[in-house]
C-alpha cells in the first residue's frame, strides 16, 4: 500500500508539489554547503558574529533538507541523492571560496529571493490540491525566512 492511498491524495494531483519539492531539495543542497563555505572562510569585520550565523545558518537548512525530502517520500517520490543532478536543477549555483562578510551577507538575501518565491509557488500548488501538510510547511518556511531576510538586511547596512 502506498501513503497517498492512505492519506486520501491523488499522485498526478500533486506532481506539481512533488517538482516543486524536488527543486527546493537541490537548491537547499546546493545553499548548504554554500553556507558550509562562507562558515569556514568568513575573516575581517563581523568574524565572530558571521562565523556564528553561518553555522545557524547551515543547521537550520540540514533540517529543511531532511523535512523536505520526508515529505516528498510521504507523497510517494523518490527525492534526489546525488549531488551532480542538484548542480543541474538548482538556480542557487556553487559560489567560490568568500572571505568578505559583505559578500556573503549579499549572497545569502539573493538565495532567500529565490527560495522564498519558490515556497510560494509550491504553497500555491499545495493550497490547489488540498496538501495542508505541504502548504503548512511552506508557511512556516516563508516566515523563518522573510524575518531572516529583513534581519540580514538591517544588519548589513551597518556593513
Amino acid at each position: 500500500m502506498k501513503t497517498l492511498e492512505i492519506t486520501g491524495m491523488n499522485a498526478n494531483n500533486v506532481s506539481k508539489v512533488v517538482s516543486g519539492l524536488s527543486m527546493l531539495l537541490a537548491n537547499l543542497q546546493v545553499h548548504y554547503t554554500n553556507l558550509r563555505n562562507l562558515h569556514w572562510n568568513v575573516k575581517g569585520k563581523g568574524f565572530f558574529v558571521l562565523h556564528e550565523k553561518y553555522e545557524e545558518l547551515y543547521n537550520d537548512v540540514a533540517g529543511k533538507i531532511d523535512e523536505v525530502a520526508e515529505r516528498m517520500l510521504q507523497l510517494d517520490a523518490t527525492p534526489e541523492h546525488r549531488f551532480s543532478v542538484y548542480l543541474k536543477q538548482a538556480q542557487v549555483a556553487e559560489i567560490d571560496v568568500v572571505s568578505c562578510g559583505k559578500q556573503g551577507l549579499s549572497y545569502v538575501i539573493d538565495v532567500l529571493k529565490v527560495l522564498i518565491a519558490q515556497e510560494r509557488e509550491i504553497l500555491s500548488s499545495a493550497s490547489q490540491v488540498g496538501d495542508e501538510v505541504t502548504v503548512s510547511m511552506m508557511s512556516d518556511y516563508l516566515k523563518e525566512q522573510e524575518k531572516l531576510a529583513w534581519m540580514l538586511t538591517a544588519w548589513s547596512t551597518q556593513q
